[in-house]
């Protein structure tokens, strides 16, 4: 059994994990508060239970850049939107992180980011102009109705999906897609 956690083990702890990952002050304190429940506090020379502030360790590491919530809110936002994910779902797991309301609103996705992954999931998934529509009518709408599920279920606008699935090339994809990069003024980059 390991030894109950001093200020200076608590300290070490968030270095650590910190260092490994990339992480939000929320899942830091959050860690912290699971490792005191696991191995408890050390007691001081008196025999009492040392009081440790958290908050005020995890706010010192934020203050020296080891814990960056817009940074993290960036990359986990990047990340999901190139591997097809849609807004929603980027909100939700941002969310979960413990990522503050205006940082995740600064990091949403634009209509050209958001059209941009619809169509990467579309792709990777070969739904729409990238799959071949089966012949039989009743399997081509089971085929339909499980596209619509998988990309809503990805976090995807219901106009974004109806729009791929209409589409009959990829060529009419790709040019709502710059549409949307023109009426934005630029190539947006998530």
């Amino acid at each position: 059994m390991k030894p109950p956690l001093g200020e200076a083990q608590l300290c070490d702890l968030a270095l650590h994990y910190a260092a490994r990952f990339a992480t939000t002050a929320a899942r830091l304190e959050a860690y912290l508060g699971r490792k005191i429940r696991e191995r408890g506090l050390a007691e001081d020379a008196d025999g009492r239970t040392i009081e440790v502030d958290i908050p005020a360790l995890v706010a010192r590491l934020v203050e020296l850049g080891y814990v960056d919530d817009d940074a993290y809110a960036r990359m986990r936002a990047r990340d999901l939107g190139g591997r097809g994910y849609g807004a929603r779902r980027v909100e939700e797991s941002l969310r979960h992180a413990g990522v503050g309301e205006a940082v995740r609103t600064a990091h949403a996705p634009g209509e050209a980011a958001s059209r941009r992954a619809a169509m990467l999931m579309a792709q990777k998934r070969r739904i729409g102009p990238w799959g071949a529509a089966p012949e039989d009518p009743l399997a081509a709408r089971k085929a339909h109705e499980k596209a619509v599920a998988a990309m809503l279920r990805a976090g995807h606008q219901y106009d974004h999906v109806k729009v791929i699935l209409a589409a009959a090339r990829p060529e009419d994809v790709e040019d709502w897609l710059a549409e949307a990069a023109t009426d934005e003024g630029m190539d947006e980059q998530w």
